[in-house]
C-alpha cells in the first residue's frame, strides 16, 4: 500500500493499494455513532458490502442514488438530506461514497452542507474517480447552466483507492480515467507521458503495473498541488487551477452533449484544443502539440470534435476561470510548464476550435 499525504488546514491521508476495504472502517471518525453509504444504483452490491461492514460497530443506513450525472441533481442533493434528517444524523456522524467520480461530487457535496459540515470518507471505485474527483476536496452538483457550477470545498476524513475495483470496470470507464491521468503527466509529471508511451496498450488492463505507477504519480501532482492551494484562491500564482487543464472546452462539451460524453473523452479534446490555443498565441511549439494527439490517441480518447462553436463559447463563458467577461485558459508553454492565458483574441479562440473540428 502506498499512502499520500494531502497537507494544509485538515490534513488527510489517500491510501493506494489491493484489498484495502477493511481500512474504510478504521477511517470512520471514532465519535461517529452513524453512517450513511452513499453509492450508485450500479453499485448497489458493493454498497451493501460496506454498509454491513459498518453496521458491526455503527447504525449503518444505504443511500442509492442514480448512476453517473444523473446523480448530480439538486433533486438527488436533497433526496440525500432528506434521509440524512429522518435518521437523526448529527455534527459527528459520518458518510462514507463509494463509487466513481459523479458519486464522490455529490457525496462530498452532501457532507459539506449538512449542518454546515459533516465528515466523509471517499472511496472512488473508477479510475478517474482516483485520480481526480475524489481527492482534492472539491465536491459539486451540475446545473442546467453547466457543470459542478454550485459546490464547496470540503476536505475527507480520507481516500481509499482500491485498485481490486478497476478490474471490474468496462474498458470505456478505464480509457476516460486516463485523460485525467495524462492531463498530470502533461502539467506537472512527464514520467506519467512515458510509461504510458512504453505501451499505450497495457494501460487498458486494470493490472498494468505501469498504469498502477500512473496513479499514484497522478494521485501525488494533485496532492502537493491542493496542498498549497486547497480553495483556488492563491495569489500571485496559477495555484489549483492548473488542475483545469483542458476542462474549459471539455466542460462545455460535456454540458452540449448533455452528459452523454464521458468527462474524460472532453477533457481528452479540451487538452488538444487549448494546445493548439498555446501554438496560436506563440507559447507552445508544434512538437509538444503532436505529443498530445500522439499520446491521447494511443489509448483511445478523442482528439476531435464537432460541435457548433457559439454553443460551446456560450458555455466557456460561464467557466469557473472566467472573471467578468474574460475568457482565462490554463496553458502549456512546454510539458510541465502550466501558464494562464488571460484574455486571448476572439479570433484565435475560434481558430483554435476549426482544429479540433472533424
Amino acid at each position: 500500500m502506498t499512502t499520500i499525504e494531502v497537507a494544509g488546514a485538515r490534513p488527510y491521508p489517500v491510501h493506494v493499494g489491493h484489498g484495502l476495504f477493511e481500512l474504510v472502517v478504521s477511517s470512520i471518525p471514532a465519535a461517529a455513532a452513524r453512517v450513511a453509504v452513499i453509492h450508485p444504483r450500479a453499485l448497489r452490491a458493493t454498497g451493501e458490502q460496506v454498509r454491513a461492514d459498518l453496521a458491526r460497530d455503527l447504525n449503518a443506513i444505504s443511500i442509492e442514488v442514480p448512476d453517473a450525472e444523473d446523480a448530480k441533481t439538486v433533486e438527488v442533493l436533497n433526496y440525500c438530506w432528506s434521509v440524512l434528517g429522518d435518521n437523526g444524523f448529527t455534527r459527528s456522524d459520518a458518510i462514507v461514497a463509494v463509487g466513481g467520480g459523479t458519486t464522490t461530487d455529490l457525496a462530498g457535496f452532501v457532507a459539506a452542507t449538512w449542518l454546515r459540515g459533516v465528515q466523509i470518507v471517499q472511496v472512488p471505485t473508477t479510475l478517474l474517480g482516483m485520480v481526480d474527483a475524489a481527492v482534492g476536496g472539491k465536491t459539486g452538483i451540475n446545473t442546467a447552466s453547466g457543470k459542478n457550477l454550485v459546490g464547496a470545498f470540503h476536505e475527507p476524513a480520507a481516500v481509499v483507492c482500491d485498485l481490486d475495483t478497476l478490474r471490474g470496470l468496462p474498458r470505456a470507464e478505464i480509457i476516460s480515467g486516463l485523460a485525467e491521468v495524462i492531463k498530470c503527466g502533461f502539467i506537472a509529471d512527464p514520467r506519467i507521458l512515458e510509461l504510458v508511451a512504453e505501451d499505450p496498450a497495457a494501460f487498458l488492463d486494470p493490472d498494468c503495473p505501469g498504469l498502477h505507477e500512473a496513479i499514484i504519480r497522478s494521485i501525488q501532482v494533485k496532492a502537493d498541488v491542493v496542498s498549497v492551494d486547497f480553495r483556488e484562491d492563491r495569489p500571485g500564482g496559477l495555484g489549483r487551477e492548473v488542475l483545469n487543464y483542458g476542462h474549459t472546452l471539455g466542460h462545455a462539451i460535456e454540458l452540449n452533449e448533455r452528459y452523454r460524453w464521458r468527462h474524460g473523452p472532453a477533457i481528452s479534446v479540451g487538452m488538444v484544443y487549448v494546445a493548439e490555443l498555446a501554438r496560436l498565441v506563440g507559447r507552445l511549439d508544434d512538437e509538444t502539440v503532436d505529443l498530445h494527439r500522439d499520446v491521447l490517441a494511443s489509448v483511445g480518447l478523442p482528439i476531435s470534435y464537432n460541435g457548433q462553436f457559439p454553443r460551446l463559447l456560450d458555455a466557456m463563458k460561464r467557466d469557473k476561470k472566467t472573471r467578468a467577461d474574460t475568457l482565462r485558459f490554463v496553458i502549456l508553454s512546454g510539458v510541465a510548464k502550466p501558464e494562464m492565458l488571460v484574455g486571448p483574441d476572439p479570433s484565435l479562440v475560434a481558430a483554435a476550435y476549426a482544429q479540433v473540428q472533424t
